[in-house]
C-alpha cells in the first residue's frame, strides 16, 4: 500500500523486533509502520533501543486495541488496526506527514493534540488544551477537565513530558497547571504559591518548584 503512494521511499521491510531496531538505527527513517506484537521484541522495545540514535515518527500496525494507550504514551501519530484499507492506511501516512512537517517548520519537539484516557471498553480523546490540572494520587493520576475528574495509569514524569511547556507548568511533584487556566496566584509567607484555577480548584505549590513557577508566571520577589 505505502509503495503505491506519491512520495514515499519505502528504505526496508523487517520481519521482527531485533532487525527493526537495527534498521530505525542505521536507516534514519522519517517514518516507520510498527507492529506491536513481534518475534524476539515487541516494537515498544525495538523503539526503545533505537531511540538514542533516531526516533523517527511512529504508526502502530496491530491485530489488538489493548496496546492503544501504550503507544500513545510512546508518542505515535496513529493506531492503525488490523485488517485496515488502503484509505486507513493513507489517512495514517497524512497524520505521519503532519507531524513531520510541524517538526520542519522549526518546532524543536511536537506534542500532542489529544491524549488517550480509557474507560471501559472505550478510549477518550481527551484534547489536551481541555485539561485545567493534573494530581497525582496514590496509584494513579487524576486528570482534570472542568468537573470531571480522570484517571489515569501513568506517573507524572510520563505526563509531563507529554505536555508543551509553553501552556503547561509543574508546580509540585504532584501538580501540574495549564497556565492559561490560572486565575490567581496567591503568596504565601513561606514563599511557597497558592493557584486558583477558573474552575474552583486551589493547589499548592512545592519548594523545589519555586523558581521554576516565579519564572513561568513572572512572579516579583518581595
Amino acid at each position: 500500500m505505502l509503495g503505491a503512494e506519491h512520495g514515499v521511499h519505502i528504505l526496508g521491510e523487517c520481519s521482527n523486533g531485533e532487525e527493526a531496531a537495527s534498521a530505525l538505527s542505521s536507516m534514519k527513517p522519517d517514518v516507520v509502520f510498527l507492529d506491536i506484537q513481534m518475534p524476539g521484541m515487541d516494537g515498544f522495545g525495538a523503539l526503545h533501543r533505537a531511540s538514542a540514535a533516531w526516533r523517527p515518527h511512529v504508526v502502530f500496525v496491530t491485530a489488538s486495541g489493548e496496546h492503544a494507550v501504550d503507544a500513545f504514551e510512546h508518542g505515535a501519530v496513529d493506531y492503525l488496526l488490523k485488517p485496515y484499507s488502503r484509505e486507513r492506511s493513507r489517512l495514517s501516512l497524512e497524520r505521519a506527514r503532519a507531524g513531520r512537517q510541524r517538526v520542519w517548520s522549526g518546532a524543536n519537539e511536537s506534542f500532542p493534540e489529544r491524549l488517550p484516557v480509557p474507560g471501559g471498553y472505550r478510549l477518550r480523546m481527551v484534547p489536551v488544551q481541555s485539561i485545567d490540572c493534573v494530581v497525582a494520587q496514590l496509584n494513579h493520576i487524576e486528570v482534570h477537565v472542568g468537573t470531571e475528574r480522570l484517571s489515569l495509569r501513568k506517573t507524572m514524569a510520563a505526563m509531563e513530558s507529554q505536555l508543551d511547556p509553553r501552556h503547561f507548568a509543574r508546580i509540585h511533584r504532584s501538580r501540574i497547571v495549564r497556565i492559561a487556566a490560572v486565575t490567581e496566584v496567591e503568596t504565601l509567607e513561606s514563599g511557597k504559591y497558592v493557584f486558583r484555577l477558573a474552575s474552583g480548584t486551589r493547589l499548592g505549590s512545592g519548594p523545589a518548584y519555586r523558581e521554576r513557577v516565579r519564572q513561568v508566571f513572572r512572579l516579583r520577589v518581595l
